[in-house]
């Protein structure tokens, strides 16, 4: 009897066709309305007519957004998005990097799962026989270990919101903490901490000592988060980013650059 015939190899199945292949890179805004090219890559954005003297650009989750003056021509429109493609393509490829950075952190609420706080693993513990939210150090090298007072049969978004308002709680301590250790190294008062959940921002600062800071900051090192509020606060001397603004921030942290650019390259976990 003949040995059975070997099966022949089947040859893997390419990374992608010959039609994405060829095809350019695309950045669409879900309201886009107009296109252009850049360098082969095409991009859909919304465009609007708006009451201001100038063009103006703005990159946000859903791609670039693109308002003018009514008395500027689409002609002109156009020169200015040419003269701004290396700007706009860095910025829209940085934007799609955070979201599949953020994608891929997505975090699952449920019992034995982990995500990020003050730079570190936290591991989630369902404990239906804990009286509050508390968290114990890990032992032998573990992971600390957030204990929730909550069902064992309790949903994901359940226990999302038990974690967030625990975050939030350690948030508003932190941020004042920290607030009130830089506040008096630049000479300044700050009067009202709010937590914002903004897109785009970490944090601002108004001129009459209001501070809000994001209270996703929580999940990033505590070298990240007195960044963010020592930037703030220097904003209560110097509304602006001038030289003058640098210096100030550099009086109290002169290595802010490494933090700064370190920021940049965060990505928070996605809610």
């Amino acid at each position: 009897m003949r040995p059975p015939a070997e099966p022949l190899p089947v040859p893997a199945a390419p990374a992608q066709t010959l039609t994405q292949a060829l095809s350019p890179v695309q950045f669409a805004h879900p309201q886009a309305n107009r296109a252009v090219v850049f360098q082969g890559v095409h991009i859909a954005y919304a465009f609007a007519r708006a009451k201001r003297k100038t063009i103006g650009f703005s990159i946000g989750p859903d791609g670039l957004v693109v308002r003018a003056p009514k008395w500027v021509s689409l002609k002109e429109v156009d020169a200015a998005l040419h003269e701004k493609s290396v700007w706009i393509l860095r910025k829209l490829t940085e934007s799609q990097q955070r979201h599949q950075q953020q994608q891929h952190s997505r975090i699952d609420w449920r019992d034995g799962s982990s995500f990020p706080y003050l730079g570190q693993t936290v591991q989630l513990c369902i404990d239906p026989t804990q009286g509050s939210t508390q968290l114990f150090p890990g032992a032998s090298g573990a992971p600390q270990a957030l204990h929730i007072g909550i069902s064992a049969h309790a949903s994901e978004a359940q226990i999302r919101d038990c974690v967030q308002a625990w975050l939030m709680r350690q948030a508003r301590s932190l941020f004042e903490a920290r607030l009130n250790h830089f506040a008096p190294l630049l000479g300044v008062q700050w009067k009202k901490l709010s937590l914002s959940n903004a897109g785009t921002r970490w944090g601002s600062a108004r001129t009459d000592g209001a501070i809000r800071l994001h209270w996703r900051l929580v999940h990033l090192s505590l070298a990240e988060i007195d960044y963010v509020v020592a930037h703030e606060l220097s904003h209560l001397r110097v509304m602006n980013h001038s030289p003058q603004f640098w210096d100030t921030v550099r009086s109290v942290m002169p290595d802010y650059a490494q933090r700064r650019q370190r920021l940049k390259q965060e990505s928070l976990a996605d809610w």
